[in-house]
């Protein structure tokens, strides 16, 4: 049987984090009346390392101000159209033939005739059968203005080569007109989609009594971002601080918007809007990779045929849990011909004082897709270890992308992912923090108390959202 982790001792998912001085904040087990004085350790054990998360957002996007409740932009369309939920209205073997569309179809508003769908008459077609080998090329002799068909005549002497019951696919390769004919009729004109996000308020308090602030301890306080001392309401504040910051990036990532009649969308106590977060977004705008974590060459091979059929950016980021990490590794590891049942992969001078690696950052296939860590998706006391809506990684393509920017009026490059936060020339909502009290050097009320409040309003921009990858169980 193979060995188990035992589930004893387990790890804390709730630390003590009060407002206030308690017994259960100090160590309580040496008895300073006993006649014999214990040696003491002063200063906090560090135990589960660095806590704070945020780090992803700092990595792969940027920060930048905003003026609106709402915020929109315009990704562009395909330059080319392809219908793919087609069918003839002709047998096998007819010269000529109505091809019905049964897509979506663009919205005549877009168009400069009364066509409804993108195809003009004297453009060449490839129609193809989905379920076969079987194909036509033929030119457009008609398109109905109020009906989403065209009529298509075969450059083929045999004709049609698939039945009036097949689903087949149809795009314009390019046009052919008589000499001395007229011009193009219709006009196509370019589309946009257009995506908008709206900022949310996120806010955290912190508080402490005067008296409590004069209280000095025998443990001496330490925090991620360097807080020391003998008070322990600076490790209080600087933790509440540290949690704060690691909501900003919480919330952008796992925000949602409130549905119609739902609970969130009723309530008028807090915010009652939501946003659209980083996994909601990928989630309905872009492609999901379900039933488990890709573990062969062939289902990478799947993703890269989907990342060919969007924006096939050449690199691309995989911020993934450490069970992801492992598999990639394993999968890696087996395309060396020497490895199996070894351990010669990762090193190419394995010499027995140095200590053989066993990881992967990164490989190429078709692309170049690079490894690493997501912290958040490991923390126990967050995503670590859940089982409902659980997500193993997300895929980040690198680099830049062209949008037209309201504020500046202008196209700029932008991240993929990037924070819109509020602000103007006399209020900046990026990351506020302010003190009221009388205590701790506020003099704005008579509360005998330091209160510490923090404040931001942000929304986070998911350009091109076709061209990231959700990994989930």
């Amino acid at each position: 049987m193979p060995a188990q982790v035992a589930s004893t001792p387990g790890f804390a998912l709730q630390p003590s984090a009060t407002r206030q001085t308690l017994a259960t904040n100090y160590i309580t087990d040496f008895n300073f009346l006993n006649q014999y004085l214990p040696d003491t350790y002063e200063k906090e054990f560090e135990r589960y390392g660095n806590r704070s998360v945020a780090s992803f957002l700092r990595a792969v996007g940027a920060e930048m101000p905003s003026t609106s409740d709402l915020i929109k932009w315009a990704e562009q369309g395909r330059l080319h159209t392809k219908y793919v939920n087609c069918a003839s209205g002709a047998a096998a073997g007819a010269d000529t033939a109505t091809i019905t569309v049964s897509d979506t179809l663009i919205p005549s508003s877009n168009l400069s005739g009364t066509a409804r769908i993108a195809f003009k008459v004297g453009q060449t077609v490839l129609i193809s059968d989905n379920a076969s080998s079987k194909s036509n090329k033929g030119i457009i002799t008609a398109v109905a203005s109020g009906a989403n068909t065209f009529d298509v005549a075969y450059y083929a002497a045999a004709g049609q080569t698939f039945a009036s019951t097949d689903t087949v696919s149809c795009f314009v390769y390019g046009s052919e007109y008589r000499k001395g004919s007229e011009g193009v009729i219709e006009s196509v004109e370019a589309s946009d989609s257009i995506f908008s996000n709206n900022p949310i308020i996120i806010k955290e308090k912190y508080a402490v009594t005067g008296s409590d602030m004069a209280q000095i301890g025998w443990v001496e306080v330490t925090t991620e971002n360097g807080a020391t001392g003998f008070l322990w309401y600076i490790k209080s504040e600087h933790e509440t601080r540290l949690r704060f910051e690691d909501y900003l990036e919480m919330s952008m990532i796992e925000a949602v918007p409130a549905e119609t009649d739902s609970g969130a969308k009723a309530t008028t106590s807090v915010g009652n809007k939501g946003s659209e977060g980083m996994f909601y977004v990928i989630g309905n705008r872009g492609n999901v990779f379900s039933g488990g974590n890709p573990t062969t060459l062939s289902d990478f091979d799947e993703i890269i045929k989907r990342l060919d059929k969007q924006g096939a950016i050449e690199e691309n980021v995989l911020f993934i849990n450490r069970q992801f990490s492992f598999d990639i590794d394993d999968m890696l590891a087996a395309q060396n011909s020497y490895g199996g049942g070894g351990t010669s992969y990762g090193l190419f001078d394995n010499d027995k004082e140095m200590a053989l690696n066993l990881g992967f950052t990164g490989f190429r296939r078709g692309y170049d897709f690079y490894k690493t860590d997501w912290k958040y998706l490991n923390d126990a006391a967050l995503r670590g270890g859940i089982v409902g809506g659980a997500i193993n990684g997300v895929l980040v393509p690198a680099g830049s992308t062209t949008v037209y920017d309201q504020v500046l009026g202008k196209n700029a490059k932008r991240p993929f992912l990037h924070v819109r936060y509020r602000a103007s020339e006399t209020e900046d909502r990026r990351y506020k923090t302010w003190i009221t009290g009388s205590a701790g050097g506020a003099q704005t009320s008579s509360l005998d108390a330091m209160e510490v409040h923090f404040l931001s309003e942000r929304a986070l921009c998911t350009l091109g959202a076709n061209n990231f990858f959700l990994f989930t169980n």
